[in-house]
């Protein structure tokens, strides 16, 4: 077996071995362990055996004490040493024992400097004592274990770290009791310990976790203690990893920092005298019931139902899961409790609620899984059903009350079979999204319902452009939208819904249709649309007149005059109705502001504001409660064109005029002479014709 050379950290006189670290620090390649690494610290009285308990379990090669020599001080200040064969890499530090003769009862600062080094510096600290002095006052180190917690409770935030008293020479007294009668020591010493005010209240357990063993005397039972030191060796391998000793240790710094930490920390200790000492991390550590509920854990998780259960969860539902899970975690559950029985009944139930939290955390996934299935089936049955309902004629309120009913008493049943004993999970947040997909469903219809008889007729209205327009648009709206919205609200009972949410709902069908009904109207006010409409109704009226015109009663340019003026007017209508969307029966202005601006260039009624010629992008001045749609100065551009548009149309209905007239009037003439022809013979019809071509 390789042992393992010390080397001393700390002189006698509190001299810190900068050079030696380094050296140590080179030969072992601890620099090189990053975060995988331990240290482990043995404090207690002079010559109880602290050297020799660190080379019997570390394998290392701490001076000991001579039993031939008596008893006196061998170890002087602190050494280290890389234990062998351990993983991970391991460092044990030995200190001088507490309660010296060589350095007297006045001299105890070293030892208590030293003994706060070994809480700041190390995550496991061992406290060697002699198990008959448990409850002596200083034979358990009562004084020197106060000043420590003093020191702790004020100065260092806790970090996490492992108390573990050595009991020496153990015999016949229980390893229980004597476990409850230290327990009860420490927390009576730390009870004592006055309370800073950042730390009030403060349970031992923030600070440390204490555990506690016991070794047979070396001498008396020599093989029995070198069994036992190798049992106590195993809990230092893996110690860091998840479940060791130190496994839930917190923010581990690098250990290529380890000497400048050191260094700093031993220079703190020792520049406070009065043990002031600022802040340093220590690890709350884990008792016996946590180590208990951990192993409990690891089986679970490990349990071939469970991952067997937890892989089919993921495919597809299982029936029979809540039964299940709750069935394999009620047998560890049932472990846990037989096996720390004995234990402090606080303690035990609240770490055996921690291990309930931490395994409903492995199931939770698995069940939001069978959950989900359990909705997205349901959710797709339902539609399937609704729609085979409609498809054999049944009404529409009829098939989603039926539908909606059966089916969430199905997802509630599912929910029931889902369900985890021991959690208090239900099935609410899937059931409430169940309702809102059903809703939504429901909503969709209703809102392809009111786009399907809003869309085409209001787009018809509109191209439609007669006077009123708006009225036959509003009667469509509210007629087709509350007739839904009654619909709605009487299929709504099945979901048990409040009258505000089902006032809610209802207004968001009316918004949606006052939303296609705005859609279209803006798509209709498209400036090339607009225009169209206007030069057809222009084409309209004008084709109207000259369909309609006598050759006999033309009263050529008076007559064509009036005619371009009734098409414009009529034209104009179409711009009006198109330049704002009147949502009530409020009268308004716009065509009147139209007219007197586009038609007659003028504002002959002073109650008319001449919109266009100011910088309004609205209609509210004429019209209040209507929603623009084409602002002013758009209507007046479109218009311009429009007029350029209508130009040559007037033209070729002037020309179409003149040839009209003098087609009259060459016609009439040959008539006449047709007629003399009849009677006085050719000669007489020709001298006819030239007399009326002369007129």
């Amino acid at each position: 077996m390789k042992m393992e050379q010390g080397m001393q950290l700390v002189d006698g006189n509190g001299k810190f071995n900068v050079d030696g670290l380094k050296d140590f620090m080179t030969a072992t390649e601890f620099a090189q362990s990053g975060l995988s690494y331990a240290i482990v610290a043995i404090i207690g009285s002079q010559s109880s055996g602290k050297s020799t308990l660190m080379n019997q379990t570390f394998h290392t090669n701490f001076e000991e004490m001579d039993a031939y020599n008596g008893r006196g001080q061998t170890t002087k200040g602190i050494w280290i040493a890389k234990c062998s064969d351990i993983d991970p890499f391991t460092i044990a530090m030995d200190f001088e024992g507490t309660d010296s003769n060589q350095r007297g009862e006045d001299d105890t600062a070293f030892e208590k400097q030293s003994t706060l080094f070994a809480l700041a510096i190390a995550d496991v600290v061992l406290i060697n004592m002699w198990y008959k002095d448990i409850g002596l006052e200083n034979a358990a180190s009562r004084p020197l274990l106060k000043i420590v917690f003093q020191v702790m409770k004020r100065l260092f935030k806790p970090r996490k770290k492992t108390l573990l008293f050595v009991l020496r020479d153990h015999s016949k007294t229980p390893l229980e009791h004597l476990k409850t009668a230290l327990l009860e020591d420490i927390e009576k010493i730390w009870a004592a310990v006055a309370e800073p005010e950042t730390l009030s209240s403060a349970p031992l357990r923030e600070f440390f976790n204490v555990e506690i063993t016991a070794l047979p005397h070396y001498e008396f039972q020599e093989e029995k203690f070198k069994e036992q030191v190798a049992q106590l060796r195993q809990r230092f391998v893996h110690s860091i990893y998840p479940g060791g000793l130190v496994g839930d240790r917190e923010e581990v710094e690098p250990a290529s920092g380890f000497p400048l930490r050191a260094e700093e920390i031993w220079k703190i200790i020792k520049d406070n005298r009065d043990l002031d000492l600022p802040a340093v991390k220590v690890m709350v550590a884990t008792v016996r019931c946590e180590e208990i509920a951990g192993e409990k854990l690891k089986c679970f998780t490990t349990d071939e139902d469970w991952l067997k259960m937890k892989e089919d969860v993921q495919d597809c539902p299982v029936s029979g899961f809540g039964g299940a899970v709750s069935s394999i975690l009620e047998t560890y559950l049932s472990e846990y409790d037989r096996e720390v029985v004995y234990f402090d009944q606080e303690v035990r139930n609240a770490k055996r609620q921690l291990l309930l939290s931490n395994a409903l955390m492995v199931v939770r996934d698995a069940y939001d899984k069978m959950l989900f299935y359990l909705y997205s089936n349901t959710f797709d049955r339902f539609k399937t059903s609704l729609k085979q309902s409609l498809n054999e004629g049944k009404e529409y309120v009829a098939a989603i009350h039926f539908c909606s009913q059966s089916f969430m008493r199905e997802f509630d049943r599912g929910c029931e079979d889902a369900a985890i004993q021991q959690s208090e999970w239900n099935g609410s947040k899937f059931r409430e999204k169940l309702i809102c997909d059903m809703l939504s469903e429901m909503i969709a219809k209703y809102e392809k319902q009111i786009t399907h008889a809003l869309a085409k007729r209001v787009e018809s209205l509109l191209e439609s452009g007669e006077r009123d327009t708006w009225a036959s648009i509003r009667n469509l709206f509210e007629c087709n939208t509350e007739a839904a919205v009654s619909e709605f609200s009487d299929a709504a009972v099945s979901f048990n819904l409040n009258s505000s949410e089902i006032d809610t709902k209802s207004q968001h069908l009316r918004e949606h249709a006052r939303n296609v009904f705005e859609m279209k109207a803006r798509e209709a006010t498209d400036a090339e649309r607009v225009t169209k409409r206007m030069m057809d109704r222009f084409s309209q009226v004008l084709g109207d007149y000259e369909n309609s015109m006598s050759w006999y009663n033309w009263t050529e340019e008076k007559n064509l005059d009036e005619v371009e003026r009734n098409a414009l007017s009529a034209s104009l209508r179409i711009l009006s109705i198109m330049a704002a969307m009147r949502f009530d029966e409020m009268p308004d202005q716009i065509e009147m502001v139209l007219y007197s601006s586009l038609m007659d260039r003028t504002v002959p009624d002073p109650s008319l504001p001449n919109t266009f010629m100011g910088a309004s992008d609205t209609w509210e001045e004429v019209s209040p409660k209507a929603t623009t749609l084409l602002k002013p100065e758009d209507c007046k551009s479109l218009w311009m064109n429009f007029i350029e548009k209508t130009k040559p149309m007037m033209t070729g209905a002037r020309s179409r005029q003149d040839g009209r007239s003098r087609t009259r009037r060459y016609g009439g003439a040959g008539v006449a002479a047709a007629a003399a022809v009849a009677v006085a013979g050719p000669a007489a019809g020709i001298a006819i014709f030239l007399r009326s071509m002369r007129r």
